[in-house]
């Protein structure tokens, strides 16, 4: 073993007898150097190797630090099985990638951050995601592409602004993404539900809903719905287009996951739209980081103008250095390579999640788990007492989100449960589901307390 690879297992060690700690300094350089009676070149290929595979960090003219998700990991007492979050596993974050890009973007553009910029997005970036798009059958001029300052930003404009059918409600699927329902609440925005469960829509109630309930826009997600990690066929999403066109409805087709599924002839609704009513919308979040906070949309012409007024006096632009940076990371290839790593590791861990959850079988349980994404779905056919089940989880440090948030409040059900795999590892999937089965089989409501 070279020296620099024992250096690397010694903190690990460490790590995980817990003499390291999150925001504990980590030995200095020249103390390692005489420990291990090397020199400082090998002792900085060490801390490297460990800062590129996220265990560490370094912090200028302080040292290296324990980035907090290592904590106590190999601690079962501390451990956190983490089934609620939304956002990508921090040992998935191309940090380095980035930072280069970053830099470059700095340079790229440093004469932008001195002025206001399109409120449509840097005319490069938006020439590059043209053809980045066609990977995922997303064929467009760059004059329909607009960045905005993530996908949440995009909703909300979406939601208030008037559109050219002069109606005013918006449908949505229940369950859907919780910040979809808290914005439409904050705002007080007119919206109606249609169910949405593990066998999908029923086309019939749609069609009621578009001729008769007043809809602007009706909200989607195809591809891996958050939260039941069901996705329409094709059938069905030319169904839905198609009375989107009779009923003058639009349609605004959130893929966010569009990255990870493996299926490549699994198209976006997008693509079969030939009457202008599909809206577009992609996230960069999910794939690299939250903090990136840049989001594609596609939009029709006729939209156009009023979404530009409302964005520009929302923010005036998106922030430059992001989607330079973006720009920069499509360009060079790495986001082809990063994604390919990223959908293999989350469709292990749904297998993983299905194969878990099919030798634990029991009475009035259902589940969904998709091939890949983010969000498998439990579903109990019984009534339970769920308050108690969320807390009796979180007390065993079993985290999940209440998936009653998905819901509009007069569609509100206990019965689904949300499984988020985007934190949440092999290991832990193992050993953690049985129990969230276990407890949730204990708290319905036919067994006696």
């Amino acid at each position: 073993m070279l020296k620099y690879e024992k250096i690397i297992k010694y903190i690990k060690k460490e790590i995980s007898e817990g003499s390291l700690t999150y925001k504990k300094r980590l030995p200095s350089i020249r103390t390692v150097s005489q420990q291990f009676n090397c020199s400082i070149g090998t002792i900085l290929k060490a801390y490297d190797k460990l800062e590129k595979d996220n265990i560490i960090y370094s912090s200028p003219k302080s040292g290296y630090y324990l980035l907090e998700d290592f904590h106590n990991i190999n601690s079962s007492k501390n451990t956190i099985f983490d089934f609620s979050s939304g956002v990508p596993d921090i040992e998935t974050f191309p940090y380095k990638d980035l930072q280069h890009c970053l830099n470059k973007s700095i340079k790229l553009h440093k004469e932008t951050l001195f002025t206001y910029s399109d409120p449509r997005g840097l005319n490069s970036l938006r020439n590059v995601l043209k053809d980045h798009l066609h990977q995922y059958q997303i064929f467009t001029h760059e004059d329909n592409i607009v960045i905005t300052s993530s996908s949440q930003q995009a909703l909300n404009i979406l939601s208030i602004m008037p559109f050219p059918n002069s109606k005013s409600n918006i449908l949505i699927e229940q369950p859907t993404y919780y910040g979809m329902i808290k914005y439409l609440e904050l705002n007080k925005t007119p919206a109606l539900g249609i169910e949405r469960g593990f066998n999908g829509i029923n086309l019939n109630e749609l069609e009621n809903m578009f001729k008769y309930g007043n809809i602007k826009f009706f909200y989607t997600i195809p591809r891996f719905h958050n939260p039941t990690g069901y996705s329409y066929n094709k059938q069905e999403k030319m169904a839905i287009i198609k009375l989107a066109k009779k009923y003058n409805v639009y349609i605004i087709e959130d893929d966010i996951t569009a990255d990870l599924d493996l299926d490549k002839k699994n198209d976006p609704m997008f693509t079969y739209d030939t009457s202008g009513k599909v809206i577009y919308l992609k996230s960069y979040s999910k794939i690299l980081m939250p903090g990136l906070r840049v989001a594609v949309l596609i939009l029709p012409e006729i939209l156009m103008k009023t979404f530009l007024d409302y964005k520009k006096w929302t923010d005036m632009n998106s922030p430059v250095l992001s989607q330079g940076a973006l720009e920069i990371y499509l360009k060079s290839g790495m986001f082809d390579i990063h994604r390919r790593k990223i959908s293999k590791l989350y469709s292990n861990r749904m297998t993983c999640l299905e194969n878990t959850l099919s030798s634990l079988k029991q009475p009035k349980i259902k589940w969904n788990v998709p091939r890949s994404g983010y969000f498998a779905c439990i579903y109990v056919d019984n009534k339970l007492r769920y308050d108690k089940i969320i807390s009796t989880l979180s007390n065993q440090n079993i985290q999940l989100l209440d998936t009653r948030t998905c819901f509009l409040k007069e569609y509100r059900t206990d019965n689904y449960f949300r499984i988020s795999i985007s934190k949440t590892n092999e290991e832990k999937i193992k050993k953690g589901i049985p129990i969230v089965l276990d407890t949730i089989q204990k708290y319905l409501t036919y067994n006696k307390f």
